[in-house]
C-alpha cells in the first residue's frame, strides 16, 4: 500500500514538531507544508512552503495537520473539509463554540475524520492513569485537581490561557474520569498587560458527582503540569512533565498514635512509581490519527470532543466574567 499523502500547515513552534514526526511515520509521507509567515525553523526540507491552505488541497492530500493560530483553524478546516482531506487540527478546534460547531459538522456530514490535538490525553502518565481508572484500581473516584502553570509563552498572542492552557485540563479531566462537565465557577485574572486573561482557578464538577479544580497561569517561573486524581483507595499523581504515574495507597495498617490519627484522616498506605514505557505523546497522537485515517481502530480526541472542551472553557470565561456558577447541561 502506497504511504498516505501528508500535509502541514503552520510552520511555528508546535508545526516543526509536527514535520519531524511526520517525516518518521511509518507509512506517511509529508507531501506539502504552507505558511503564509514563511519556514522560520527550517523544517520544510525540499518541500515549496506554500502561503495558504489551497497549496495543500492542491497537492492532492490523504489528510491534513493544522497548526496555524486558533482565530484561522475555521477556514482552513473548513477548506480541508470541503475538499474531502481528513484533519487534524491542534487545540482549542476554534476560537469559540459556533466556530467549533461549524468545523465538526463539516467533517461529520462529508463522512470525514477530525481530530483535535489535545496531546496531554496521549502522554504516559495519562495514558497508564486512565486504564488504571477503568480497571477499577481507585474504586469511586472523589476528585480530580490539576495545576498548570509556568512562564509566558511569547508564541500565544490570539487567546487567553483558558482557551491556551485549560483546555488540556478540561479535556483531560473528562476523559480520565469519562464524564462531562456539569458546572463551573471560576475568576481570572489580567497581571502581564496583555489584553486575554493570564491567570484562571476554576472549581468544577462532573455529570458523575466528581469535584475538579484547576489551577492555570502564565505568571509562574515554576513550571507545573500535574493531575492528582483522589478515590475510594488512595490517590494518583500524574506529573506530566517527566510522564511520572505515582500511587498513594490508603492503608490498612492503624496509626495507634491518637492526635496524629484524628489529625490525618485516612491513614497512610503504600506508595508506588510506576515504571512506565514512555513514547513521545506527539508520535502516539499522530500514529493514532494515521491508523483512523486508514479505518482502524484509533483512540483519538474526536471533534466532537473538542467541541465539548471548547463549550466548557467559554463557560469558565462567562462565570469568571459574571461571578456566577455557569452549568452547562
Amino acid at each position: 500500500m502506497a504511504d498516505l499523502r501528508a500535509g502541514l500547515i503552520g510552520l511555528g513552534m508546535m508545526g516543526r514538531h509536527h514535520a519531524r514526526v511526520l517525516r518518521s511515520l511509518p507509512g506517511v509521507e509529508l507531501a506539502a507544508v504552507a505558511d503564509a509567515g514563511g519556514d522560520p525553523h527550517g523544517v520544510a526540507g525540499g518541500l515549496t512552503v506554500g502561503q495558504d491552505v489551497q497549496h495543500l488541497i492542491a497537492a492532492g492530500l490523504d489528510y491534513a495537520v493544522v497548526a496555524v493560530p486558533t482565530v484561522y483553524h475555521e477556514p482552513v478546516a473548513l477548506a480541508l473539509a470541503e475538499a474531502g482531506v481528513h484533519a487534524i487540527i491542534e487545540k482549542p478546534l476554534a476560537q469559540d463554540t459556533a466556530s467549533a460547531e461549524r468545523v465538526a459538522d463539516a467533517f461529520a456530514s462529508r463522512g470525514l475524520v477530525g481530530a483535535v490535538g489535545h496531546i496531554e490525553r496521549y502522554n504516559p502518565s495519562l495514558q497508564h492513569l486512565r486504564a488504571r481508572l477503568e480497571h477499577g484500581e481507585l474504586g469511586d473516584v472523589y476528585q480530580v485537581v490539576t495545576r498548570r502553570q509556568g512562564p509566558f509563552p511569547a508564541r500565544i498572542a490570539d487567546v487567553g490561557v483558558v482557551k491556551d492552557l485549560a483546555t488540556h485540563d478540561i479535556d483531560l479531566t473528562a476523559w480520565v474520569t469519562q464524564s462531562p462537565f456539569l458546572s463551573v465557577a471560576a475568576q481570572t485574572a489580567l497581571k502581564s498587560g496583555r489584553e486575554h486573561e493570564d491567570l484562571v482557578a476554576v472549581v468544577g464538577k462532573l455529570a458523575d458527582g466528581t469535584v475538579t479544580s484547576h489551577l492555570v497561569n502564565w505568571l509562574s517561573p515554576l513550571k507545573e503540569r500535574v493531575t492528582v486524581v483522589t478515590g475510594e483507595r488512595g490517590t494518583f499523581v500524574a506529573d506530566t512533565l517527566t510522564a511520572d504515574l505515582t500511587y498513594y495507597a490508603n492503608g490498612t495498617v492503624p496509626t495507634t498514635w491518637g492526635s496524629l490519627a484524628a489529625f490525618r484522616g485516612v491513614s497512610e498506605g503504600d506508595m508506588v512509581r510506576y515504571a512506565i514505557p514512555k513514547p513521545e505523546p506527539l508520535r502516539t497522537e499522530h500514529e493514532a490519527f494515521r491508523d483512523a485515517v486508514l479505518g482502524k481502530d484509533a483512540d483519538i480526541v474526536t471533534m466532537s470532543d473538542g467541541l465539548a472542551t471548547v463549550r466548557v472553557a467559554e463557560a469558565v470565561l462567562r462565570s469568571a466574567e459574571t461571578g456566577e456558577t455557569v452549568h452547562l447541561r
